[in-house]
């Protein structure tokens, strides 16, 4: 059954006009009055609905019950992202919300190549919270992970509190094995990781004295986008 995100919050009973963008994916996929779709607002849980009626622009449909079901991961995780180049950071959004993550914050940091100005920070933070609506939609997540827009490295670690309250990794080649870390299943976890050309040395060291701990995935160098997936993947 097709599955679309709506911002506005949904209820049963109610009749709503489907956002334009929904619109025309049903367009699309030749959907015609009567027929059954899933919609979800973020808040929890489902609704069932039907397609009332469907103009040359337009499509309405009725919401007829709730379902309170969530495929949520059993670990809250935020990733902090030292941002990979080109589209790649779109396809780590894209695949990290598939995968559970629930928090992703973009930064931008010493070997980094993307830099942005206050106004395109927030023009891409729209465009990764498109790209995680969108990814919930396809693999059945009900809450939409919160993306933060880019911020400067010294802002992010800056406004850090020195007080740790969850567990706090760094991806790091000189770091111990994670294996028994990550074998674990932490309740909340900050998992940290650079771009390209990695975190700067300065950068790890702010890092650890705000208790991150320094660990590695293995033998193998990963892409800077494939790093914190793979951690994410041990807790699907």
């Amino acid at each position: 059954m097709p599955r679309f995100f709506c911002a506005h919050p949904l209820h049963t009973g109610q009749s709503i006009d489907l956002p334009a963008d929904t619109t025309r994916h049903v367009q699309v996929l030749r959907l015609q009055p009567g027929d059954t779709l899933t919609l979800f607002d973020g808040r929890g849980g489902e609704y069932q609905a039907h397609i009332e009626a469907m103009g040359r622009h337009s499509v309405q449909a009725h919401i007829d019950t709730h379902v309170a079901i969530e495929r949520e991961s059993p670990v809250h995780s935020q990733l902090v992202i030292g941002m990979p180049a080109n589209d790649r950071m779109d396809w780590l959004v894209e695949k990290a919300t598939e995968l559970g993550a629930s928090h992703i914050t973009p930064v931008m940091t010493a070997h980094g190549v993307l830099r942005f100005t206050p106004e395109r920070a927030l023009k891409r933070q729209q465009h990764w919270q498109g790209i995680a609506q969108a990814a919930c939609a396809q693999s059945g997540r009900n809450t939409v992970p919160q993306i933060d827009a880019p911020q400067t490295w010294s802002a992010w670690i800056n406004a850090l509190p020195s007080e740790v309250s969850v567990q706090r990794w760094v991806l790091s080649l000189s770091g111990p094995t994670a294996t028994a870390l990550i074998s674990t299943v932490p309740n909340h976890v900050m998992v940290l990781s650079g771009p390209e050309g990695g975190l700067s040395p300065d950068e790890e060291h702010q890092a650890m004295a705000k208790g991150f701990v320094p660990v590695h995935l293995g033998s193998r160098i990963l892409r800077s986008e494939t790093a914190p997936l793979a951690v994410l993947s041990r807790w699907l």
